[in-house]
């Protein structure tokens, strides 16, 4: 079901606090006849923010509400939206996220970055008041989650991790080994000034005569 925005009801999302002042008074209105009943909504917007459209996806009982990622993204395909937000409400006044709402967050983030489409919030409301995932953290740590990343995915992303730490060890390696360099070839400059003996030198590095030769003349060059 398409939802018409009102003559007051702003055109564009700045924060949650828009998507509440206009998905109050939709609630308020669609009260009039489930109001005993969760509604669950998509918000579609450009990257401007800029509504795209208002749907209401599902109707459902007095505690829960069935979503199919399927139809949540099926009009912000068709309407070339990148942004969307879930809103839903509870009868109860009790603005709580459930381990349902947490899951079907957590797929939506999913399959959003399939399409593209980034799943921006997910909001619980009641006629009064109303509760942000994004404001709570909860955006942040589903947006981190493998429950639903399909495992070829999974292991890209593993082998992208051991690639990047790979890289690091190489390069802190190289980090460690130059700094130990400086420090070797400070000593040597150090007991050179002293008229300390190359042969004591290498004693005191405990290297090869050869090797501190080498030191010795890259200090002179």
């Amino acid at each position: 079901m398409d939802i018409k925005l009102g003559k007051n009801d702003k055109r564009y999302i700045e924060g949650s606090d828009d998507v509440f002042s206009i998905m109050q008074r939709v609630l308020l209105r669609e009260n009039k006849i489930d109001k005993e009943k969760e509604h669950f909504w998509i918000i579609g917007m450009n990257e401007a923010g800029y509504i795209l459209y208002i749907e209401l996806i599902a109707l459902g009982s007095v505690k829960a509400v069935n979503i199919e990622p399927m139809n949540v993204y099926r009009v912000a395909v068709m309407k070339n939206a990148t942004r969307v937000i879930a809103i839903h409400n509870h009868p109860s006044g009790r603005l709580v996220p459930s381990k349902a709402d947490l899951d079907i967050t957590d797929r939506l983030i999913q399959v959003g970055r399939i399409l593209n489409i980034a799943l921006v919030d997910h909001l619980i409301i009641s006629t009064e008041a109303y509760e942000s995932f994004r404001s709570m953290g909860i955006m942040d740590d589903l947006e981190k989650s493998l429950t639903y990343v399909p495992t070829y995915q999974v292991v890209e992303q593993i082998r992208k991790e051991e690639k990047a730490i790979a890289r690091n060890a190489i390069k802190a390696t190289k980090e460690m080994l130059k700094t130990e360099r400086a420090q070797k070839e400070a000593l040597v400059f150090a007991l050179l000034e002293q008229d300390v003996s190359v042969e004591t030198i290498a004693k005191i590095l405990n290297i090869e005569s050869k090797e501190a030769k080498k030191i010795i003349n890259k200090i002179n060059r």
